[in-house]
C-alpha cells in the first residue's frame, strides 16, 4: 500500500507480519546528475558525511545503536537517486523511524570530520582510477555522453572534491532534500499506521514539502557515436566496449523488449554471441550485453573480452552477429529469452530486502506498480516486435571504444 506523510513524502508499506525484520528504505532524487558546474562528486560525498552524524547522533552513535539491536545499514549513491537503508529486528522499528531519517535529513557537517572524510572520498577516486577496467568504463560514458552528467564519474572530478566546502555541500543537500524528492519503503513485520505516526512524528515528516523533480528537455542525454581508442598501462586483456542510447527508465515497457534482445544475444552459452564467439570460435574470455536503466536516457553496454590479436575479428564477427539479429529472433530462442528475463526479475525479489528496494526506487520515480506487472510486459513482446526494436543495434549507430594494453 502506498501512503502519504502530511508533508506529501510517500511511503510504500509492504506488511508481512510473519516476517522477523524490518526492511527500512530511505530514497530521494539526489543523485550525481542532479550536481551543478563544480559540484561534482558531492552527492556521493554527501552521502558518507552522513554517517559521520550531528550534535543528537555523534560519529559512529547511529551504528552501534542500529548494531546493538542485532540490525544493519549502508547506503549508495547513482546518478539519478541516493539510498539510504537498514534491516532490523521487527522490535526494532520505532528506533529506526527515529534514527534513520535524523541521520539523513539533519547532517552536522562539522568541519573536521568533513576535512577527515574528504581525504576517505578521495582515496576512494584513486582506487577507482588505479583499476584499468573501471578507468575504461568512465572513458567510455564520458565519450558516448559527453557533457552530460552520465558522463562524470559518480565520484566526482578531484579538481571538484578539494576544494568542496561545508557551506556547499548544505546548500545541495537543502535544495534537493525536499518531500517530493524522497521516498520511503518499508517491509515486513510492523503496523502502518504506527510507522506513519514514528516517521511524521520526526524528521521526515517536518521536511519542506518542496516541488517534485522535473528533467527538462535540455537535460535528456544527447547521443555521441564514434569509435575511439584506449591504451591503459597494467591491462591484462583488450577489450571491446560498445554503447547504445535506449528509452529512460520512465519507459519501462521498451526497456523490457532490450532485456529480451540482450538476453538472446549475450545471457547463457546458448545465446549468440557466448555461442559463436566464445564456445565456437574461441575468440573472447567473456561477452555480455548489459542494460543501464537511467531516467535521462538509458544505456545498453557490450563488453568483449579478448586478447589483442583477436580484437580486430571479435569487431567484424560482432558486426555480422549484429546484422543477423536484426533479420529476427527465432521462436524458440524468444521463449528461452521471456523465461531467463521472467527468472532474473522474480528471483531478484526474493528477500524482503529486495523488495523492499524495489518499491522504494519504483515509488520514488512515481512508477509504481503491481510486482507482476512486468512480466506482463514481458508477454506482450513478440517476434515482429522484437525485430523492429533489434533494428537499432549496429556497431555504426554506437559509440564504440577499443581498450588495448599499452
Amino acid at each position: 500500500m502506498e501512503l502519504q506523510l502530511a508533508n506529501g513524502c510517500s511511503v510504500t508499506c509492504l506488511p508481512q507480519h510473519d516476517s522477523s525484520v524490518v526492511c527500512l528504505d530511505f530514497w530521494c532524487q539526489a543523485g550525481s546528475a542532479m550536481e551543478q558546474e563544480g559540484e561534482s562528486g558531492i552527492a556521493h560525498f554527501l552521502e558518507h558525511m552522513v554517517f559521520k552524524g550531528n550534535e543528537r547522533l555523534p560519529p559512529g552513535a547511529f551504528d552501534l545503536q542500529i548494531e546493538s539491536l542485532g540490525g544493519s545499514s549502508n547506503a549508495a549513491t547513482g546518478y539519478d537517486e541516493v539510498h539510504y537503508h537498514l534491516i532490523i529486528p521487527a522490535s526494532g522499528i520505532a528506533v529506526a523511524c527515529e534514527l534513520l531519517p535524523q541521520l539523513v535529513l539533519e547532517p552536522g557537517f562539522e568541519l573536521k570530520e568533513f576535512q577527515m572524510e574528504r581525504l576517505v572520498v578521495l582515496e576512494e577516486l584513486s582506487q577507482s582510477e588505479d583499476q584499468p577496467e573501471e578507468v575504461a568504463f568512465q572513458a567510455l560514458m564520458q565519450l558516448a555522453c559527453g557533457s552530460h552528467p552520465y558522463g562524470r564519474p559518480i565520484l566526482g572530478l578531484r579538481s571538484d572534491l578539494v576544494s568542496h566546502q561545508p557551506d556547499g555541500m548544505r546548500n545541495f543537500q537543502q535544495r534537493h532534500y525536499k518531500a517530493a524528492n524522497c521516498s520511503i519503503a518499508v517491509g515486513g513485520c510492523f503496523d502502518p499506521e504506527k510507522l506513519l505516526s514514528w516517521l511524521g512524528a520526526g524528521p521526515m515528516g517536518s521536511l519542506d514539502p518542496g516541488s517534485a523533480v522535473d528533467t527538462p528537455d535540455d537535460l535528456l542525454l544527447f547521443w555521441q557515436p564514434g569509435e575511439h581508442l584506449l591504451r591503459l598501462p597494467r591491462l591484462e586483456s583488450a577489450r571491446l566496449l560498445v554503447a547504445w542510447p535506449a528509452p529512460p527508465a520512465s519507459d519501462p515497457q521498451a526497456l523490457m523488449g532490450i532485456d529480451l534482445w540482450a538476453s538472446a544475444l549475450a545471457e547463457g552459452r546458448s545465446s549468440r554471441l557466448v555461442k559463436h564467439l566464445r564456445e565456437e570460435l574461441q575468440l573472447v574470455e567473456s561477452i555480455d550485453v548489459e542494460v543501464h536503466p537511467l531516467e535521462r536516457g538509458s544505456l545498453v553496454i557490450l563488453e568483449a573480452v579478448t586478447d589483442l590479436e583477436h580484437l580486430s575479428k571479435v569487431r567484424l564477427e560482432l558486426q555480422k552477429l549484429l546484422k543477423e539479429a536484426q533479420e529476427g529472433l527465432g521462436k524458440l530462442e524468444l521463449e528461452r529469452s521471456k523465461r531467463m528475463v521472467a527468472n532474473g526479475y522474480t528471483f531478484g525479489l526474493e528477500a524482503i530486502s529486495q523488495v523492499t528496494h524495489h518499491l522504494g526506487q519504483a515509488s520514488l520515480q512515481r512508477r509504481l506498480c503491481a510486482l507482476d506487472q512486468p512480466l506482463r510486459w514481458l508477454e506482450e513482446w513478440d517476434l515482429t516486435r522484437l525485430q523492429a526494436l533489434s533494428g537499432r543495434w549496429d556497431l555504426q549507430s554506437a559509440c564504440l571504444l577499443e581498450v588495448i594494453p599499452a
